[in-house]
């Protein structure tokens, strides 16, 4: 079974989950008045807790760190602090396996390049046509290194199935590239299981957290992998990535490095200065869900750095059985305008999904539809979803695409239903 597919239960049995209290701290969702933001698959909102820590340190030490006047220790502070609690977000073994950076892409590529150079008589990469291209592209610019490909291939539920990677492997297999959840279908992988048969054969296993990001717990430990990148954008962060690695493989990595860097994570990895800001508020992204984790839990007091992962976990549980209810709400509304669901659309899989959705209406073009939803204040996306070879799967243009709504947990059953009434005029009115 997939690892990631549980049931995603609230921490308290039976207790309601507070969507509508937590859209109170999202400025954004405030001002917006009855707009309605389905476009988080491209970017969530931020909590006042994300913006004041981002104003706080531009204010009070936008300076370089590696100094020895206060406001420079300030910021050697604060990336510790923010290295610590990415780290305790993920379940990692040390902060040291996190390496922050600008986006999850960049990393994608400084790890492929350093794979490159290490190919030798493993020069297999497996990678699938679930992913963002971003997984895709930035693996194979190494066939030019001596790298064979091979394709994982996605069914036709629009998933990823851990016995079709099986065969795929060899004692020739260097990494397997792939990602924890489709950002154009929602489709949970079964990383675990992969993870499990890539180890085996001897390989490594490469994971884009990127979308499953948002959705729920993510335990690298659990996970067994060897790389995950995230986007703090899309955690309720600012624009900015972040690496884990395992620390062994990483200090193994051929990378770049300034003669003054020592050579070792997570300084190795981190090519540059980085903004500090956006750091800043991705460690209160992870506290404002440590809070959230804190209080459904029934827990008083604040997060504190013991107790901050298992918060945090404890809130991507409850967000994961919340969006349940959310993608179950989409998933019938999308049946009842007619729509074409691409990807897992039977309410017993819902454990497998996250709630974005990537559909179209018969007869209607894909931009249509987005253009009459905004008018209406809600945004969606339109186009191939950075995924054109899903497309080609799918048997849909990569020009026209498909549509996506993509829901996060400040979203709610009752802007499902506006969206409905949108999609069902526009279906009338042909």
């Amino acid at each position: 079974m997939n690892a990631l597919a549980g049931s995603g239960q609230g921490v308290r049995s039976g207790a309601a989950f507070p969507a509508e209290a937590l859209r109170a701290q999202f400025p954004a969702l405030q001002r917006g008045g009855s707009f309605i933001h389905f476009d988080n698959a491209a970017g969530a909102q931020v909590p006042q807790l994300v913006l004041d820590a981002v104003n706080r340190h531009l204010i009070d030490h936008n300076v370089q760190r590696g100094g020895r006047y206060p406001q420079t220790r300030a910021v050697d502070a604060m990336i510790a602090r923010a290295r610590a609690s990415v780290a305790a977000f993920v379940n990692a073994r040390r902060p040291e396996e996190i390496a922050f950076g600008l986006n999850a892409t960049s990393f994608i590529r400084l790890v492929s390049l350093a794979i490159g150079q290490t190919l030798g008589a493993r020069n297999e990469i497996i990678i699938t046509d679930l992913d963002h291209e971003a997984n895709i592209a930035t693996w194979l610019v190494l066939e030019r290194m001596g790298a064979r490909f091979l394709w994982w291939r996605m069914r036709s539920d629009g998933a990823l199935h851990a016995q079709d990677l099986a065969p795929l492997l060899t004692p020739r297999t260097r990494i397997v590239a792939c990602t924890l959840t489709s950002n154009a279908l929602g489709s949970v992988t079964d990383v675990r299981a992969a993870a499990d048969l890539a180890h085996a054969a001897g390989a490594e296993i490469f994971l884009d957290g990127v979308h499953y990001g948002p959705h729920g717990p993510i335990d690298v430990q659990a996970f067994d992998c060897d790389y995950l990148v995230c986007s703090g954008y899309k955690i309720f962060a600012p624009h900015m990535g972040f690496l884990w690695g395992r620390y062994e493989v990483l200090e193994r990595l051929p990378t770049f490095r300034e003669e003054f860097i020592p050579d070792a994570p997570p300084g190795k990895i981190e090519a540059g200065t980085f903004a500090y800001e956006n750091v800043a508020g991705m460690d209160a992204a992870v506290g404002y869900l440590a809070r959230l984790g804190r209080t459904l839990s029934g827990r008083p007091g604040l997060p504190d750095a013991h107790s901050l992962g298992a918060d945090a976990q404890a809130a991507m549980t409850a967000i994961r059985g919340y969006e349940q209810r959310l993608s179950l709400e989409t998933a019938r509304m999308l049946r009842e305008c007619g729509a074409t669901v691409y990807g897992i659309d039977a309410d017993a899989r819902v454990g497998e999904r996250v709630p974005t959705f990537c559909f179209n209406l018969p007869g209607i073009l894909p931009q249509r539809v987005t253009e009459a939803a905004a008018e209406a204040g809600i945004a969606l996306r339109d186009g191939h979803m950075y995924s054109p070879r899903l497309m080609d799967r799918l048997g849909v243009s990569r020009e026209t695409g498909v549509v996506r709504a993509s829901l996060v947990h400040y979203n709610t059953p009752a802007e499902v239903h506006r969206l409905g009434e949108v999609l069902a005029r526009l279906r009338r009115s042909g």
